[in-house]
């Protein structure tokens, strides 16, 4: 699916595969960087993958996703059919054990296809469905790149909600082949806004852009374990949003290569130079991310207005 009802057009030979795998009830962040992939028209989406954020908290957690993924598409008024998934329900047993599931066998179709569009497969929450696809089919590793929100700052690591919902899938892509981007958490903490922005650039744009805003203020006033302090009650963080902005302008100084380390319980990086390079982000540009999200929501509302 590609929405390109823009004056601009994309070359071509700039047009990439995208798949986006999302653990979308989580928070209220997932819904933002969604709906900018859903209007990026570089992107021909093949698919979302409703995600699992842990089964502690919610047992249910994947499935609850894949409702949230139904809520957004028809909140625009976007076709289900044929672009939902179900990944996997909670995370691999060990780092060789795949949780077999929908959307593991999405990823493994895409990446073996003959298409020479380049296939890329975000990742807002754990990475349990790529370990698994690749797990299920080695042979994907050379034919997808992953872009992952999640892990710990380097050099050292450490606690990160993403990385700890799935330890060993992080350890089995870690360890792949794969050509893997990595956005650590102090880098997608570079994605603060405030809420008068929002309400001032999202909440006009349409039914979407007031769901963006209502359902982000709906969790702000959650209680929990898991209240950030960079949650100030005027303020948020669209961590997941550097995905999308990756595919649209890869930030190409502003990563370094680094082996990808082994992964401990408690989610320190260990650097032991076995496994290949990876890209590790230290900087994203938040501005022409959040730009580029704002233009295209005002563009679509707009446009969904005439209707």
């Amino acid at each position: 699916m590609v929405y390109n009802q823009y004056q601009f057009t994309v070359p071509e030979e700039k047009m990439v595969r995208v798949i986006t795998d999302t653990d979308a009830k989580n928070e209220a962040d997932d819904q933002f960087a969604i709906v900018q992939t859903l209007l990026s028209p570089r992107c021909d989406n093949v698919g979302m993958i409703a995600a699992h954020f842990g089964t502690d908290r919610l047992p249910d957690a994947m499935e609850r996703s894949y409702r949230e993924l139904e809520t957004i598409f028809d909140k625009m008024g976007f076709p289900k059919e044929g672009m939902l998934f179900h990944g996997a329900g909670h995370a691999m047993p060990s780092k060789v054990e795949p949780v077999d599931s929908e959307g593991a066998r999405l990823i493994i179709r895409e990446a073996m296809k003959e298409d020479p569009r380049p296939l890329f497969v975000t990742f807002l929450g754990p990475l349990t469905d790529l370990a698994s696809a690749y797990l299920l089919e080695p042979r994907i590793a050379n034919r997808l790149t992953a872009i992952w929100i999640g892990g710990g700052a380097y050099p050292n690591g450490g606690a990160e909600f993403n990385l700890g919902n799935d330890i060993a899938a992080a350890n089995c892509v870690f360890s792949s082949p794969i050509p893997l981007w990595q956005v650590p958490k102090n880098v997608y903490e570079m994605m603060p806004v405030s809420l008068a922005e929002l309400e001032y650039r999202v909440r006009p744009c349409g039914e979407i852009g007031r769901y963006l805003c209502e359902q982000l203020e709906a969790h702000s006033h959650e209680e929990g374990p898991r209240k950030s302090a960079f949650r100030t009650g005027e303020t948020w963080v669209l961590g997941d949003n550097p995905s999308i902005g990756l595919i649209l302008y890869e930030h190409r100084f502003e990563f370094d290569w680094v082996p990808a380390p082994q992964i401990t319980r408690d989610m320190a990086y260990l650097h032991t130079g076995q496994n290949r390079p990876i890209r590790v982000y230290r900087r994203i540009d938040s501005r022409l991310i959040l730009e580029d999200l704002y233009a295209k929501l005002a563009l679509f509302a707009a446009r969904q207005a005439k209707k």
